[in-house]
C-alpha cells in the first residue's frame, strides 16, 4: 500500500509540474499580445510567481524520489504555445487571452486544491502546505485578471474592424459555441461520476441547455444566422483543451478540475459580453449575460466545494 500511495502522490505532483510548464509557455508570450498595460503587467508579475511554483513542485518531486514527466511536459508546453497562436489569430486577442488565462488559473487552483487533499490523506504535510500556498497565489492571480475586463474589452473592440453591432453578434456566437462545448463536457462528466458531483453536473447541464437556447434566440433576434454559429464553433474549437486530456488520465478529480476551469472560461466570456452589449446600448443582451454569468459563478462555486470528495474518489479508484 505504501508503494501505491507513493505512486499516487508523485503522479499528482508530476501533473502539477506539467501544468506549470504550460503556464510558463503561455506567460512568456502573453504580455506581448495582451493589448493593455494592466493585463500585460498581471502576466509579467505572475510569470515570476509561476517560475517559483515550477521550482517548488520540482523540488517536491526530487524529495520524493521522482522526476517530472517529459511526455506530459512536452504536450502541455505545446498546448500553451498553441493557444497563443489561437489568440493572435482572433481580432479580439486581449479578450480571448484574458478569458483563457482566467480559466487556466482556475485549472491550477483546482489542481492544487486536489493535490493538497491527496497529500493530507496520505500524511504528506510538506506537500499539502506547498500546494495550499501555490493555490492561494493562483486565486490571487484570478482576482487580478478579473480587474482587467474593461481594459480588455476596450482594446478588443478597438482592434476590430467591424461595426459595434457586428462585433456584438460575434461575441454572442462565441458564447453559444462555448455553451455547446459545455453541454458535451457536462454530459460526459455526469455519466462518469456519481453522488454529489454527478448531481452538480446534471443540475448545471439543465441550466447550460437553457443558456444555449437563450443565446441562440438572442443572436437571431439581432440578425445572426446559422453560418455565424458554425464559424464561431470552428473558432472556439481550439479551446476544447484537448491537450490537457492527452497528457492526463480522465480521473474523477481531473474531470472536476477541468469542469471548474471551463466554468471560468465562460465567466470570462460573459463578463466581456455584458460590457460589449452595454457599449452597444443593448440592455437586453447585457441583462442576459449578467444572468447567465451569475449561474456560471454559482456552478463553479458548487464544484469547488466538492474538490475534497473528488480527491477521495480519485484515491479510492487507485
Amino acid at each position: 500500500m505504501a508503494d501505491t500511495n507513493h505512486e499516487r502522490l508523485t503522479s499528482y505532483l508530476a501533473d502539477a509540474h506539467s501544468i506549470e510548464e504550460q503556464a510558463l509557455a503561455q506567460l512568456r508570450t502573453a504580455p506581448e499580445i495582451a493589448g493593455t498595460p494592466k493585463l500585460a503587467a498581471a502576466f509579467r508579475d505572475h510569470l515570476i510567481e509561476t517560475e517559483g511554483h515550477e521550482r517548488a513542485v520540482n523540488e517536491l518531486l526530487e524529495r520524493h524520489g521522482a522526476s517530472p514527466s517529459r511526455v506530459k511536459n512536452a504536450v502541455m508546453k505545446l498546448g500553451g504555445k498553441g493557444f497563443v497562436l489561437f489568440a493572435k489569430a482572433n481580432p479580439d486577442t486581449p479578450g480571448k487571452l484574458l478569458a483563457h488565462a482566467l480559466s487556466y488559473e482556475a485549472l491550477e487552483e483546482a489542481s492544487y486544491a486536489l493535490l493538497a487533499e491527496v497529500a493530507k490523506a496520505l500524511g504528506e504535510s510538506d506537500v499539502a502546505e506547498t500546494a495550499e500556498r501555490i493555490q492561494s497565489e493562483e486565486m490571487a492571480m484570478k482576482e487580478r485578471l478579473e480587474g482587467c475586463y474593461d481594459d480588455a474589452v476596450d482594446a478588443s473592440l478597438a482592434a476590430g474592424s467591424a461595426e459595434l453591432q457586428e462585433q456584438l453578434r460575434t461575441y454572442l456566437a462565441d458564447a453559444h459555441a462555448l455553451e455547446e462545448q459545455s453541454i458535451e463536457l457536462l454530459e460526459r462528466a455526469s455519466s462518469r461520476d456519481d453522488g454529489a458531483l454527478a448531481e452538480a453536473y446534471e443540475q448545471h447541464l439543465v441550466e447550460t441547455r437553457d443558456h444555449s437556447e437563450a443565446i441562440e434566440e438572442r443572436l437571431r433576434l439581432l440578425g445572426g444566422d446559422p453560418s455565424s454559429l458554425k464559424d464561431s464553433a470552428m473558432r472556439m474549437g481550439a479551446l476544447s483543451w484537448s491537450t490537457f486530456f492527452e497528457a492526463h488520465p480522465d480521473t474523477v478529480g481531473k474531470l472536476a478540475a477541468f469542469a471548474y476551469a471551463f466554468e471560468h472560461l465562460e465567466i470570462g466570456g460573459y463578463e466581456q459580453l455584458e460590457r460589449v452589449a452595454e457599449r452597444a446600448g443593448d440592455h437586453g443582451t447585457a441583462q442576459l449575460a449578467t444572468r447567465i454569468g451569475e449561474q456560471e459563478r454559482n456552478a463553479a462555486e458548487a464544484l469547488g466545494s466538492l474538490f475534497p470528495q473528488a480527491a477521495q474518489l480519485s484515491l479510492a479508484a487507485g
